[in-house]
């Protein structure tokens, strides 16, 4: 199961600029993270501001 982003997103682009296999994308008013790509490295999660990232 892939990493989830919360509400609590800001739209800052950092987690998308830390995923090694790009699959995070700007969406309606935050990012989100494409299950079928993500590899559940964490990278996104430990660079995020605010903490909205969680684990699987």
């Amino acid at each position: 199961m892939a990493y989830k982003i919360e509400g609590e997103c800001i739209s800052c682009g950092t987690c998308a600029g830390t995923c090694p296999v790009e699959a995070i994308s700007e969406g309606d008013g935050k990012y989100e993270i494409n299950p079928d790509v993500c590899v559940e490295c964490g990278a996104c999660a430990g660079n995020c501001p605010v903490g909205a990232i969680v684990a699987p």
